[in-house]
């Protein structure tokens, strides 16, 4: 152990050290430093000021040390006898290096010594040993002192023991880790957004979605299809208390040519009063948050539409069997009705004639009798019309089942479709299966048109708007067309345009025009397309009484 290096009473050399530091404090020294010591300088007229100066030192909580500019312990507090483990007599006249475990990076040090040695202050962490061996964090503020003529004398050090801070930190550090490492792994996007709408966390699925969305954010994008496709606007509910769950919603995604649809849920988040008030558990409300997930439900929606389809495909498939059976029965009853009335005529003409015509009266009456028997059990094997009631409908997505319906037929025969849907149309009250069946006849035709025709090209355009609170629906095609003359005659039961008549009885736009009727509207050849056939049709709402 070297002596000491001072002849200075301990109260001394504090006061004087410490004396000219608060006289010119150097550059960097953290201004409560300063304050702290500027607080237990007291009175420097008084002279019972470095007394009173030493011993507030003496007891201060904080490990202090004063050195001379090699970094010789000229002085240390008890808190740093505490802290460290060595006594003062086992510090004084060694190097500040006595602390060091050889842990702490050499550039640090390098690092400190510069900053002091241009007589500035140095904050930072070094890794210290105890006398017993044992390792501590030690968070340090190095002040330079200077004397009078601006020349280094001492170094004032202050440090204190911040392992169980670093404990801590590095404990949040990994419960951070660990939570994002959930989220990252958890296969639904997961955003939180404060009272503004900005994001505050997200996990992996939310940035690739981000990306996918080229540019678009994806919590404004979600946020957008709730308030227009469900009516709910997400971050108000949530800012409201009010949490929502499972509402899906379909986002279109640039450049990947396909609808995505996804499952959202909303739930209200509060955090904690961060402010000094709630230390001891009387918070005040911390501002709330939204956590939205959205589970993308593509796959299992298309797999939903594909057996609906299939449904409806089953369903379009029973109805058109049960309007070829109308049709070929109405045929029939057209068909022998016509003579039957004649057998009629002729029976009541013979029963006023004489016993032989009397006898031909007879057999004429039999067969009429027969015969409306006949008619009566072709009359009684029609199919009944289909019994629906009215629903809300979407004529657009009826028209475009009945076109993904449709689309093997279509691409086989070429055909071109240029589908022209009006987004917003009004409010409709329906029969869902039995417009679904006037589409596919119409469009039937159109396709059975285009291929009479023999063109190369050929075109299919669909399209709807609204009219009056009503629904027009154009369907037109470039196919051979319809003469002008017969225009209303394709409404007529058992008309057959058609080159190819095997397999019709000519019903089909009579049906069709049953079916607009039905719904208050009207069905027209339009007369100034003159290239193919263009079907003008309205639609409202179904009768009251159905």
């Amino acid at each position: 152990m070297s002596a000491r290096p001072s002849l200075e009473s301990p109260e001394q050399l504090v006061a004087t050290a410490l004396g000219e530091f608060l006289a010119a404090p150097p550059a960097g020294t953290p201004a409560e430093v300063i304050e702290a010591l500027t607080l237990m300088a007291g009175n420097p007229r008084d002279p019972l000021s470095p007394r009173l100066f030493f011993e507030a030192v003496e007891q201060a909580p904080s490990a202090i040390s004063i050195t001379d500019v090699r970094a010789t312990i000229l002085y240390a507090n008890r808190a740093f006898e505490v802290l460290t483990g060595y006594s003062r007599d086992e510090v004084i006249g060694n190097n500040e290096g006595i602390l060091s475990n050889h842990a702490t990076p050499t550039n640090v040090y390098q690092h400190l010594w510069r900053t002091i040695q241009r007589k500035q202050t140095w904050t930072g962490t070094l890794i210290n040993r105890t006398k017993q061996g044992g390792d501590y964090l030690a968070e340090l503020v190095i002040a330079p002192v200077l004397d009078c003529h601006g020349e280094l004398k001492y170094f004032l050090g202050m440090h204190r023991d911040v392992t169980k801070v670093h404990e801590l930190e590095g404990e949040l550090r990994r419960q951070k880790g660990r939570m994002e490492t959930v989220l990252d792994a958890a296969p639904v996007v997961i955003v939180l957004l404060d009272a503004e709408g900005r994001v505050i966390l997200d996990n992996q699925e939310y940035k690739t979605l981000a990306g996918e969305l080229h540019g678009e954010v994806p919590a404004q994008v979600l946020s957008t299809a709730l308030r227009e496709q469900v009516g709910l606007d997400p971050l108000a509910e949530c800012l409201g208390g009010r949490a929502f769950k499972d509402l899906e919603v379909s986002i279109s995604v640039e450049g990947l040519g396909a609808t995505r649809w996804f499952s959202c849920s909303g739930t209200p988040a509060d955090e904690v009063d961060p402010s000094a008030r709630g230390f001891f558990g009387r918070q005040r409300p911390g501002e709330r948050r939204m956590l939205l997930l959205a589970n993308e439900v593509t796959a299992r929606r298309r797999e939903v539409d594909r057996a609906h389809l299939e449904n409806l495909r089953a369903r379009l498939a029973e109805q058109q069997l049960a309007h070829g059976m109308r049709e070929a029965l109405s045929a029939a009853i057209y068909q022998i009705q016509a003579p039957m009335n004649v057998i009629q005529a002729a029976a009541a003409m013979a029963r006023g004639g004489n016993a032989s015509l009397a006898t031909l009266a007879g057999m004429l009456e039999e067969i009429s009798v027969s015969g409306a028997h006949a008619l009566e059990t072709l009359k009684a094997a029609l199919p009944e019309g289909p019994r629906e009631i009215g629903v809300m409908v979407n004529v657009n997505d009826l028209l475009r089942q009945v076109l993904v319906l449709e689309t093997d037929r279509l691409l086989a025969a070429g055909i071109v479709v240029d589908w022209r849907p009006t987004p917003l149309l009004p409010p409709l009250s329906g029969h869902q299966d039995s417009l679904r069946s006037l589409f596919k006849h119409l469009i039937d035709n159109a396709i059975q048109a285009l291929n009479e025709s023999g063109r190369p090209q050929r075109d299919l355009l669909l399209a709807t708007r609204p009219l009056d609170g009503a629904v027009e629906v154009v369907i037109q095609d470039n196919g051979r067309g319809i003469p002008h003359g017969d225009r209303y005659r394709v409404f007529e039961p058992f008309y057959i345009g058609w080159r190819n008549r095997r397999g019709r009885a000519g019903m089909g736009l009579a049906m069709a025009q049953e079916i607009v009727t039905a719904h208050g509207g009207s069905i027209e050849v339009d007369p100034d397309c003159q290239d193919g056939c263009r079907i003008l049709l309205t639609l409202n709402a179904v009768a009251t009484d159905e």
